[in-house]
């Protein structure tokens, strides 16, 4: 299993590259990535943990990006819409997508103490879900796994 998200990386870099592949995507794709989505995206990627809606509207309203909720609910909408982003359920928040541009069933590890949040490819686990799901008849069309816990750092400082 790869899980980005908790382990120490060049992160101006990996902003970079994610950045760049979504560009590179809504370019391929003729989707319009506006100023504020951009904006969006990269604020997830800096962020590395789940952000509400509201928690990016703040960001937006302070730099004059907009002030409105369906400014920052717009542009997250079109981010998990086109794979860019994914919504956490469990925290009804947002985190870019550490595969952008790449079809996989994501599996995120929530730390229920920083809310830092790692994606993970379990590419087994989604295919003993559709597997499972045929057998009854029953086609997924999505699928989100949420665990929830505590991050390396977090428990670093929690005891034993």
């Amino acid at each position: 299993m790869d899980a980005v998200g908790f382990e120490h990386h060049d992160h101006a870099s990996c902003i970079a590259s994610n950045l760049e592949t979504v560009s590179q995507t809504c370019s391929e794709q003729g989707l319009q990535l506006t100023p504020v989505r951009r904006r969006v995206v990269e604020i997830l990627l800096q962020k590395h943990r789940a952000m509400g809606a509201y928690d990016v509207l703040d960001l937006l309203r302070e730099e004059g990006l907009g002030s409105q909720p369906p400014v920052a609910y717009r542009a997250l909408e079109f981010l998990v819409k086109h794979g860019f982003a994914h919504k956490i359920e469990r925290l009804n928040a947002f985190v870019a997508c550490a595969h952008p541009g790449e079809h996989h069933a994501p599996a995120f590890l929530i730390c229920r103490d920083c809310d830092a949040v790692a994606e993970a490819h379990i590419a087994d686990a989604a295919r003993t879900v559709r597997d499972a799901a045929a057998e009854i008849g029953f086609a997924v069309e999505r699928m989100v796994i949420e665990a929830e816990g505590l991050c390396p750092a977090c428990r670093e400082e929690t005891p034993a």
